[in-house]
């Protein structure tokens, strides 16, 4: 089946740069998920750093990271199929997730930035590809 520039055709799954988003995202997800129950049930776990601009306590962070890495992996597999407000959504929660990684770093530096690459990355793939809704 041929397409003109006006048509479209249905892409059942998606492809290319929105796969790797999707299943980053899902990774990261869960992961940011085992660190906030991590934060939550053994605070000890993480380093503190003192004299830090923003101090909070460690369940805190926890709840953040166990909520918003649920949201994550549920948005990425949202993304396997090629839809514009699943992009969208996984965008927003790559930028909150950011912000949350880049506020933790002093608890535990090394994944906080490796955190915020990977959603850096999944921003980039997700804003890159043209998918067409279907």
């Amino acid at each position: 089946m041929t397409t003109t520039p006006t048509q479209v055709r249905d892409h059942p799954f998606a492809s290319g740069l929105v796969v790797f988003a999707s299943v980053m995202l899902i990774v990261v997800g869960i992961l940011d998920v085992l660190r906030g129950i991590m934060g939550i049930v053994e605070d000890e776990v993480f380093v503190s750093t003192p004299n830090y601009v923003f101090q909070f306590d460690v369940t805190s962070w926890g709840w953040l990271h166990l909520i918003f890495g649920a949201i994550a992996a549920l948005v990425g597999f949202g993304l396997m199929k090629p839809r514009t407000w699943a992009r969208i959504a996984g965008v927003a929660v790559a930028a909150v997730l950011i912000i949350i990684n880049f506020l933790s770093i002093p608890y535990y530096p090394l994944w906080s930035l490796v955190a915020i690459a990977l959603y850096a990355f999944i921003i980039w793939a997700l804003c890159v590809v043209k998918t067409p809704d279907a």
